[in-house]
């Protein structure tokens, strides 16, 4: 921006403007000089009710209106403060303890200053979202006050001062003029405003500066109900070093991270490598790290070399010598089982990195693993270094019983426990709380401070108790936390998107009404949707009809979601940050509001609905003649579902011009199927069950296995080409911002230990030179005598996959769009858009495209895509993993207090136990050594042909692939808390 040509004499308002230059070099190689400029103003109000000065200033919209003032006039006071007061927190207050100021009982009057905002977006997405939506509610009175705009407040950087040093300043000038403008008002009762900060260097700097200062700590410790709170504040005194420095007494016990320099330094030059780490769920001594530069994983074996990561967290690690590398372990170590009854008051003065136990524990391993030859066989080991990213959350679990003390389940004082998380990838977790008598037998909510070289395992801070153990309601909402799915409410401002007619909004009934604007009347064609039982978010429906030519029209009709959730609004932004509907067995977890997904947006027969809609012209042996886009209006004459359709297609009776589409539809798919696996495209497979409830308790009463029909096929392959034809089309529009789907080819590293298996049990060849190559070779993966073996290996080549994921077209060269699974060039997800915010994108993509609506400029921008398609692929992943969860609960609960026997398959062997997939209950479980008999029966594991054999009190032989029966029973874990299933080995066929 050029700067202004006009001196200060010659313009009164020249002397509130700040200037900043930037110096940029151009592609040409010229130095460019870039000067922003910040009108600083002085009308910018302070947001107090007792301020009369601001109420007179302040600036007023179009209409005349002045925004509410927030600040109360009579904000709650402390024994510090009796006055009352005003809050202004720093950045890693928010940072740390966003869970307290969402608490109703304290922390109300906040002001959160534009600099804590700003730079709480660009280090905490889902923190700055959660401190925006306490911004706009009433009931907490949290005022924005813009800072940098206001010329006493604003603050430039000077020579030499840290990004860091500055903002600490600028907060400290906007409260010192708060204290000075409130004391102006005349008010009987000036509230004080205090600076919250567990900056040391920065309190120090506010009292010489004689300004109202306080530690989270100290401030909530004057608080009424301050006792129960403090048990929220981190654990952790200055939160500006606490990664870096080892702030508690004691001996060291894990090394020394490298600096983040010499991190980048060594991965850069190859002497390091970065990655995610990985916890075994069989082992928790044991992880794994993929990088570029081995075609394994690196395995990284033991508390040492672990070195305080935790799983998900990026990290850099360094390969030891070759001398040292190993075979992965072929042992279950469960981390309970090793470290109950550890004392965590004992922590700080803990001797050894390593206990006793676990010592003992990974000798057993070493003897097993060397008692046969293992030449060949070891695999390139690593330590971790040092952390990049923590990938930190909040974790559900409980309080380990044998970690409380007498004294604890009595008293009121601070106590050290532990808590099990309900992952149990995740390390237990040491807390200090005074609530110990109240939260045992309670599923509780802790967030991780630190993990100190000092300390055996991480410390973290209390964030809340969602009730007892085993209530649905407790145990639902543990779920949907442990796998972070938006749940909350949607907020007012979402709500007041929604069309002001309600569950009245109709289609416009006059043709010349905009809502008509650019659309195809379809109502006339026989559309119908066919879903699940129950389906209330129709997104889809289908029509086929004969043309002249003797070919057929076939039409995809999806719900227009982006007719009524536009870009950059309220309810655009909380889709695009729950990124998907999450279906658990009793309830739902909606992306848009009900209004939208079970009734405007929603496909229901014989009422008109907004559509976008796809064309095809397709011959009789189903190739595409051409396609076409539009935006159109339906009316759906049938909702069916796949059971019903099925029906319909298999009564001859049945001779209607809407059952003989359904027919064409049936046979036009199936050519579809046969020339997609013709392709390569894979036909894997995973264990589906359906829980059936009880209607009026809503309790569990059986589990059925969820049947394969015809007429599913028929729905996934038509939208699978509906999917493929938007990628291409909005691919060949925008090649650079294309939301599209993506599926990697799976390293053929990942296959080894099935392929090996099938060779040493079946003597089957499993080939992983391309998808086509896979699909042939699972094809041939059969037993005569076992009809379910096909499926079982299907469902093992599954979990050797990589998970697909969306991303941005500009982001990767061609050959990577490429879907492995689905055997496609190209691919996007369009069919969706009630459920899938992917889906939202790829029609205003489409609308674009068509030459419907000009792209929003929110749209457009890359950097903005890449950040969506980032959060979207977790969201998608933690609503399938949340999903399949919520079945395993319930399935526990479905067989409490009843006993089956089923028959099983063996999926993995270990030298201590084994894993048995139940196919009818869609559950997998480990039955462990010390299950067979008491006491536990000697067992000699073979590596080789992945066989256990058992010998003493009880005789058997165990193998891969083999089939079992089982009694099922419910069983609750006392590590993780949860009511799931147990397995006993009844006998070997």
């Amino acid at each position: 921006m050029a700067s202004l040509k006009r001196s200060a004499d010659s313009d009164p308002f020249a002397a509130n403007i700040s200037s900043k230059v930037y110096v940029r070099s151009t592609k040409s190689g010229k130095v460019q000089k870039i000067v922003r400029e910040v009108y600083l103003r002085q009308d910018i109000p302070c947001s107090s009710r007792l301020c009369q000065a601001c109420l007179r200033t302040a600036p007023r919209d179009a209409a005349g209106r002045l925004a509410p003032f927030v600040l109360s006039e009579a904000p709650a006071g402390t024994s510090a403060y009796p006055q009352g007061h005003y809050l202004v927190p720093d950045t890693n207050i928010f940072l740390t303890a966003m869970d307290l100021f969402e608490q109703s009982s304290a922390f109300y009057d906040v002001v959160v200053l534009q600099t804590v905002l700003e730079e709480l977006r660009n280090r905490s997405l889902p923190l700055y979202n959660r401190l925006v939506s306490l911004t706009k509610s009433d009931e907490k009175r949290f005022y924005v006050f813009f800072n940098e705009f206001r010329l006493e407040t604003h603050v430039a950087r000077l020579e030499g001062e840290s990004v860091n040093d500055r903002n600490d300043r600028a907060v400290r000038r906007a409260v010192a003029w708060y204290s000075q403008h409130l004391a102006r008002t005349g008010a009987k009762k000036v509230p004080a405003v205090v600076m919250l900060s567990n900056d040391r260097d920065n309190l120090r700097k506010a009292k010489e500066e004689g300004i109202p200062a306080s530690s989270l700590r100290d401030y909530v410790s004057q608080l009424k109900d301050g006792e129960s709170l403090l048990d929220m504040v981190p654990d952790t005194e200055d939160q500006d070093d606490a990664s870096s420095k080892d702030r508690r007494p004691g001996q060291p016990l894990y090394p020394e991270y490298f600096s983040m320099s010499k991190m980048m330094t060594g991965v850069k030059n190859g002497l390091l490598h970065q990655g995610i780490f990985n916890v075994s769920p069989y082992n928790y001594l044991e992880g794994s790290i993929r990088v570029p530069a081995f075609p394994k994983p690196l395995l990284i074996l033991g508390r040492e070399n672990i070195n305080r990561a935790i799983d998900g967290d990026v990290v850099v690690v360094e390969v030891l010598p070759k001398d040292q590398w190993k075979e992965p372990s072929t042992r279950v170590i469960e981390e309970e089982a090793i470290t109950q009854n550890e004392n965590p008051d004992a922590e700080e003065a803990a001797g050894s990195i390593v206990s006793e136990k676990e010592r003992k524990a990974l000798q057993e391993e070493v003897r097993r693993t060397h008692s046969k030859t293992t030449e060949g066989h070891a695999q390139p080991t690593a330590r971790v270094v040092g952390v990049v990213k923590r990938n930190w959350r909040q974790y559900v679990g409980h309080i380990d019983q044998s970690s409380v003390s007498q004294s604890a389940q009595q008293g009121r004082k601070q106590d050290a426990v532990f808590v099990l998380p309900m992952d149990r990838k995740i390390p237990k977790i040491r807390l200090r709380t005074r609530q110990v008598a109240e939260l045992l037998g309670k599923r509780i909510v802790v967030a991780i401070d630190a993990w100190d070289r000092s300390s055996r395992h991480p410390i973290g801070h209390l964030v809340r108790s969602l009730g007892e153990l085993e209530t649905k309601a407790a145990e639902t909402e543990a779920l949907l936390l442990e796998y972070d799915v938006q749940y909350r409410p949607f907020p007012k401002t979402v709500l007041d998107c929604l069309p002001k007619e309600g569950h009245d909004w109709r289609v416009p009934q006059s043709l010349d009404d905009p809502g008509w604007r650019g659309r195809e009347d379809l109502r006339h064609l026989l559309i119908c949707s066919i879903d699940p039982v129950g389906c209330q978010d129709i997104d889809d429906a289908l029509h086929s009809r004969p043309l002249p030519n003797g070919n057929f029209e076939v039409g995809v009709h999806i719900a227009d979601v982006s007719h009524f959730v536009r870009p950059n609004t309220a309810m655009d932004a909380e889709a695009s940050i729950r990124g998907t509907t999450v279906y658990m067995v009793d309830k739902r977890i909606d992306m848009l509001p009900m209004l939208l997904g079970t009734d405007l947006c929603s496909l229901k027969p014989y009422v008109e609905r907004f559509a976008f809609s796809v064309l095809w012209e397709l011959t009789p042996d189903a190739d595409v003649v051409n396609v076409r886009f539009t935006k159109s209006v339906i009316k759906s004459r049938e909702a069916f579902s796949y059971e019903q359709a099925q029906l319909r297609v298999d009564d001859h009776s049945q001779q209607d011009d809407l059952t003989k589409s359904i027919r064409i539809l049936m046979a036009l798919s199936r050519k579809l199927k046969q020339k997609r696996l013709d392709a390569g495209a894979l036909s894997l497979s995973s264990p589906e069950v359906k829980v059936q409830m009880e209607s009026e308790t809503s309790d569990p009463i059986d589990v059925k296995t969820k049947e394969h029909l015809d007429t599913m096929s028929l729905v996934e392959e038509f939208m699978l080409l509906a999917n493929v034809s938007v990628a291409r089309r909005i691919y060949e529009a925008f090649p650079q911002t294309a939301l599209l789907r993506r599926h990697g080819a799976p390293p053929k590293t990942n296959f080894d230990e099935l392929a090996n298996q099938l060779r040493v049990k079946r003597d089957l060849d499993l080939s992983v030179e391309s998808s086509r190559a896979l699909a042939d070779s699972l094809d041939a993966c059969v037993d005569p005598k076992e009809p379910f073996f096909n499926i079982l290996v299907r469902i093992m080549a599954t979990r050797c996959m990589m998970a697909a994921e969306y991303f941005c077209a500009g982001t990767q060269a061609y050959p990577e769009f490429r879907h492995y699974g689905l055997a496609s060039e190209i691919y996007t997800h369009f069919t969706s858009p009630i459920r899938r915010y992917a889906d939202l994108v790829a029609h205003r993509q489409l609308a674009a495209a068509i030459g419907y609506e000009a792209m929003h400029p929110a749209e457009r921008s890359r950097g903005r895509l890449e950040a969506v398609c980032k959060n979207i692929n977790v969201r998608h992943r933690n609503a399938q993993l949340a999903g399949r969860a919520s079945i395993a609960y319930y399935v526990g609960q479905a067989l409490k207090g009843k006993a089956a026997e089923e028959d099983g398959y063996v999926i993995k062997v270990f030298s201590n136990g084994f894993v048995v997939l139940v196919p009818k209950f869609g559950i997998e479980a480990l039955i462990r050594l010390r299950d067979l008999a008491e006491p536990e029966p000697a067992a000699e594991y073979d590596a080789e042909t992945y066989t256990l054999r058992t010998s003493g009190s009880r005789e058997v032989a165990i193998e891969v692939f083999q089939k079992v029966r089982v009694r099922v029973t419910d069983h609750k874990d006392e590590a993780t808390g949860k009511r799931g299933v147990k397995m006993e080995l009844l006998n070997t066929y």
